[in-house]
């Protein structure tokens, strides 16, 4: 199955994610200001991903109706 403009951007976004995490767990935050900013992506990241999923749950539902 050919991947969607969806599942190429849900992608991307999860390899940003998990990479700004593997910065945090390794500790490359230089203070808390910085440490509080890549916390606060990653919330952002994984907000964009739960609502992009929802939209793509959503258009499925709306197709097979």
């Amino acid at each position: 199955m050919a991947a969607t403009a969806f599942d190429v951007i849900l992608k991307n976004i999860e390899e940003h994610r998990d990479a700004i995490a593997r910065a945090l767990v390794d500790g490359t935050a230089r203070d808390i200001s910085e440490y509080k900013a890549m916390c606060g992506e990653i919330r952002g990241l994984s907000t964009a991903c739960m609502f992009i999923t929802d939209l793509v749950r959503r258009m499925e539902q709306s197709d097979d109706e």
